[in-house]
């Protein structure tokens, strides 16, 4: 950041004339120079640069004070003139560097829409040479409709790292802010960074990754057996260091606490480690411990004999526990366990022993406990609503589960996992995959990790009745910020939001109506280019147009 000095700098860089003192003199608190009747202005040392400026307005010599009052040097407007030169061709040697160094498309405008600054990057996606284009307005060579410096120009709109296809061969991610000046917008800046390389592969990726994806299937048809942490996907540091725990844990039979967030596959990993630690035809138990009545818990856990109490089944039943023996019971978010149910399962982890609901022989049983929890347990311990006893009995080895924010990486792994699952399930093959939704899907904070992505996949499958996913079908697509309302109220009045909720063929028939709508007006209404457009025969097109009544 350039700035201008303190006055104390330019003391101390002696710029201050000192030798003046013999012909100073003061009256009444004002000072004069000579035999000037006039008072010449005076600043304080420790007044910033400004307070000089302003004051050169009064007087072409300007006393210098400190904080008693005295006068300790005197500067003229001539030396100010020439120091705020000097540092304007200091700061302008900054900024041509700067923008010479840049490897980015660079635009800066005025008020008269005239380009002020043309990056080589801008020669190198546009074509349009620097010395052809300074000092004339831009939309002499683009169309006005094509720049978003512009609406920073006008309208004083931020964009940040918004996608753009300013020509058929070309991506760039654009970057725009207006320029003001005491509250006014005097021009305008846009960078543009070509991200045509990465578009390209990210559709090679995508139709790489559904080729493999189908292969997988079909391999996994001819395979006896296979490592049940296949089914874990993602390739991340993190991930991969909680795959390679919990692979060691399957060679015994301790007891597992799998902690992570909400959706992030806590019960994929107590599967996967179930299998791959247990015979095929092991039993693997699982159990809601948020999910269960609090009157229910003891006789789903134990089971109960016949006649045990009022509306049970004649024949009794057996509970949770006595089903996984042999196997694995997995007691997934253990940390809503009631406290009085606490005491019996670690007494029944303990003894490998109970008694069914109604019951008076013992049982014995066998098997091994994998918990989970999304909440902290020492917390809960803390609180009184957790037995300490119970959380190290089930706490021998545990194993935490990143979040997907932290192993970002594996987004686009699963991704193209599930909309190549979604696609094959709902019978819908999607042809485009844009830059723009992976990149939104990137930015995204999910909250509810794999499960809330999965869901959003399955979204855009949906949406996606001509194959191609578009980033307005994201949940969280432009969604306003808190600060965005409170700078610009009126453009996201709450008469403007809509939020009535169709049922879901009633929203696919909608979109899909306006679909073929746009295509239609594209094609100027000939229904053969129309349907050559969305990949669809003639026939197809004519019954679509029928069903959503469209002339």
């Amino acid at each position: 950041m350039f700035s201008l000095p303190a006055i104390k700098e330019i003391i101390e860089n002696k710029l201050i004339d000192w030798s003046f003192k013999e012909c100073l003199t003061e009256k009444n608190g004002e000072f004069f120079v000579g035999k000037s009747e006039t008072p010449s202005p005076h600043v304080y040392i420790d007044e910033p640069f400004e307070a000089l400026v302003q004051s050169a307005k009064h007087g072409s010599t300007i006393i210098i004070l400190d904080s008693s009052k005295r006068p300790i040097g005197r500067i003229t407007a001539l030396q100010i003139i020439h120091f705020l030169h000097n540092s304007y061709n200091q700061l302008k040697a900054f900024y041509e560097t700067v923008i010479r160094t840049m490897d980015a498309s660079v635009t800066v405008i005025d008020d008269n829409e005239h380009v002020q600054t043309w990056t080589e990057g801008a020669e190198r996606i546009f074509s349009v040479k620097q010395r052809e284009i300074i000092g004339k307005p831009i939309t002499d060579f683009f169309e006005p409709k094509d720049l978003e410096i512009l609406h920073s120009l006008y309208k004083g709109k931020k964009i940040t790292a918004q996608h753009h296809q300013p020509r058929s061969d070309l991506f760039v991610l654009i970057n725009s802010n207006p320029v003001y000046f005491n509250n006014q917008i005097i021009g305008a800046v846009v960078s543009e960074t070509d991200i045509t390389n990465q578009v390209v592969l990210n559709e090679k990726l995508f139709n790489m990754s559904t080729e493999v994806h189908r292969l997988e299937q079909e391999v996994a048809k001819y395979k006896h057996s296979t490592d049940p942490f296949n089914l874990i996907k993602g390739n991340s540091p993190a991930l991969q260091r909680t795959v390679q725990l919990a692979k060691k844990v399957c060679s015994v039979k301790s007891t597992v606490l799998i902690l992570g967030e909400s959706g992030v596959g806590k019960e994929v990993f107590a599967k996967a480690i179930h299998e791959a630690s247990e015979k095929d035809n092991a039993p693997f138990i699982s159990i809601n411990c948020g999910a269960i009545p609090a009157s229910l818990f003891e006789s789903e856990f134990f089971g109960y004999e016949r006649g045990a109490f009022s509306g049970a089944d004649q024949k009794g039943k057996k509970g949770k526990i006595e089903l996984a023996k042999g196997g694995t019971l997995f007691l997934d978010e253990i940390g809503e366990l009631p406290v009085d149910m606490q005491v019996k399962l670690l007494r029944v982890l303990q003894e490998r022993k109970f008694y069914r609901v109604g019951g008076e022989k013992e049982i014995d049983t066998n098997f091994r406990v994998i918990a989970a929890t999304n909440r902290n347990l020492r917390d809960l311990m803390n609180e009184g609503l957790f037995r300490e006893d119970l959380y190290y009995r089930l706490n021998v080895v545990s194993i935490h589960i990143p979040s997907l924010r932290e192993r970002r990486e594996d987004i686009i792994e699963l991704t193209h996992y599930f909309l190549n699952d979604f696609s094959m399930l709902y019978q819908r093959p999607i042809h485009q995959f844009s830059q723009e939704v992976m990149q939104e899907l990137l930015r995204h904070d999910w909250p509810g990790n794999i499960r809330e992505l999965r869901n959003v996949v399955e979204r855009l499958v949906v949406f996606a009745t001509d194959g191609v996913i578009r980033k307005e079908y994201l949940p969280f697509h432009s969604l306003p910020s808190y600060n965005e309302i409170a700078k610009e109220p009126e453009q996201y009045h709450s008469t403007d939001i809509d939020n009535t909720i169709f049922p879901l063929q009633e929203e696919m028939d909608q979109h899909e109506k306006k679909v073929l709508e746009k295509a239609l007006q594209v094609a100027n209404g000939n229904k053969l280019e129309c349907a050559k457009k969305l990949g669809i025969t003639r026939a197809t097109l004519y019954n679509r147009l029928k069903r959503l009544g469209i002339n």
